[in-house]
């Protein structure tokens, strides 16, 4: 244990329980049918939970392959060759404990998840900034931070606002939203009186993380989300990343477990509506099935769990809370575009694996496939070339995703320009809005697990925790919490649902 997590543990940077799991019997007492609908990160993790403990769980996804924002596919290339194309790369953080949970299904010693060194934010009018490197704990790291830092100097701390900066060191469930959702993450990052370097590549870098802009971002989860990155968990900014494909690693594993289990995982099979049926619930999809089930799980992205409420007239009598937060819950963050380019040629051999980016119009984050998964690897060691994957977390509105990729592309040969050498054999581009908005003022009316209607729980990224979570833990977390609330109406044993630190190093108490 690094001398840094020594010393976060002595002020209370740990893991902490947020539910023990247990009370109940290991599987459930008699038959209970479940449908989770939507088979990404939040629907399998409530599956996995749900079919060990001996729920008859049947998942519907609608795409033809699981993993929502997390998924991937096959495409064929020009030259013949099969290569799996992603929805976007993430970071696999150290403190997602309950995603790396259910993880532990496909790979009990997590083995497939390697170490990405380094975590350098890249400028084009700045010197790069590392990330990755600091020390794993508060406040050590944050200390390192300050020292280290070439865009905060210490001239700088003395011209900030200092009672401004405190909130984000304060961060607490309910007075953050009482007193911040209302302000936007830009006005608040206004307030600290940063110089514009430092505004850059410490904090902008990280709110666009969270596929919203600062001026639509609600203050309150940017200090959230700034508590359980890198202020209140004991494992640091480092990460990992799976080394082979989403669908090789995960899903693929994932659905045999589940079916090993008795459940079922059926892809291509889109929700139509969900109506009432005795003490249950009924799931159509678009074939004309129906699914029977005492329990539902609806785990899909916002726009789309706005449209199935909005096709459920149902609801309108069993659950409306749950329809009149919809029209603001179903509107989701700006536009998101991912580029996947095969290349003749590679970039400098120096070149991190993964690089955030910072004020560019578009491009976000770079990611050298060919150094982090198999199967780009051997393409690139086969032809000479490389993969590059160019990442927009909030791009403009109305662009098509080819010139998206084309205006990522020159930004990237700003910053690397030996880029402008790589001759592109394939593009694989597109554009997408399913990412929820964490728009000011929206935390009270932001839906949680429980429905007000018996026997419906929701599920997802977007969803409201009472305990620090965000993007693929906030998923699997609430997966679990409603697999966890179905499992102990039926009598079946919860499953440990874990965080971080709840509160700031200088958060109130009581």
């Amino acid at each position: 244990m690094a001398l840094s997590q020594v010393v976060g543990r002595l002020v209370g940077v740990r893991e902490h329980e947020v539910d023990p799991g247990g009370g109940g019997a290991p599987r459930v007492p008699g038959r209970v049918e479940a449908v989770v609908v939507g088979g990404g990160i939040a629907g399998m993790s409530a599956a996995v939970v749900l079919a060990e403990r001996g729920v008859a769980v049947t998942v519907l996804e609608a795409a033809p392959t699981l993993g929502g924002r997390l998924g991937a596919w096959p495409e064929t290339l020009a030259d013949g060759s099969r290569q799996m194309n992603e929805h976007g790369f993430h970071a696999f953080f150290r403190q997602y404990y309950n995603w790396r949970s259910i993880l532990r299904r496909a790979d009990p010693g997590l083995g497939f998840l390697k170490p990405v060194p380094g975590y350098p934010i890249l400028s084009e009018r700045w010197p790069t900034e590392e990330f990755g490197r600091l020390p794993p704990a508060p406040p050590a790291n944050l200390l390192a931070l300050l020292l280290r830092s070439p865009s905060l100097r210490l001239r700088d701390l003395r011209g900030m606002d200092r009672d401004a900066a405190l909130p984000l060191l304060a961060y607490d469930p309910a007075r953050t939203y009482a007193e911040f959702d209302d302000t936007t993450a830009d006005e608040l990052l206004t307030s600290l009186r940063l110089p514009d370097r430092a505004r850059a590549m410490l904090f902008e870098v990280f709110s666009h993380s969270f596929f919203n802009h600062e001026a639509e971002m609600s203050a309150a989860e940017m200090i959230a989300q700034f508590h359980f990155y890198l202020l209140g968990n004991p494992e640091g900014l480092a990460f990992d990343c799976p080394d082979e494909d989403y669908a090789t690693a995960i899903w693929d594993p994932l659905t045999r477990h589940v079916e090993k289990h008795g459940g079922r995982v059926f892809t291509g099979a889109a929700a139509t509506a969900l109506t009432r049926d005795g003490e249950g619930w009924r799931v159509a999809t678009a074939d004309g099935t129906s699914y029977p089930a005492r329990h539902v799980v609806l785990a899909v992205d916002p726009p789309a769990l706005a449209a199935l409420v909005a096709a459920s007239p149902d609801l309108a009598d069993h659950a409306p809370a749950l329809v009149e937060r919809m029209p603001a819950f179903g509107r989701p963050g700006p536009p998101y575009a991912v580029a996947r380019y095969w290349c003749d040629g590679d970039v400098a051999a120096d070149r991190a694996v993964f690089s955030g980016v910072s004020r560019q119009p578009t491009l976000d984050s770079v990611t050298l496939y060919h150094r982090l998964e198999n199967e780009s690897r051997r393409w690139a060691q086969r032809t000479g070339g490389s993969v590059v994957e160019l990442h927009a977390y909030a791009c403009e509105e109305g662009v098509p995703a080819g010139e998206l990729a084309e205006r990522m592309r020159a930004e990237l040969i700003a910053l690397w320009p030996e880029a402008a050498r790589l001759r592109v054999r394939e593009l694989r581009a597109r554009v997408e809005a399913q990412a929820p908005a964490f728009t000011p003022g929206g935390h009270a009316r932001r839906p949680g697990v429980r429905t007000d209607a018996d026997g419906l729980y929701l599920a997802g990224d977007g969803v409201r925790t009472e305990f620090p979570s965000a993007l693929m833990e906030r998923s699997a977390a609430t997966g679990i919490l409603a697999a966890n609330h179905i499992l102990r109406a039926e009598g079946g044993a919860a499953e440990p649902v874990r965080s971080i630190r709840p509160r700031g190093l200088l958060a109130r108490r009581g």
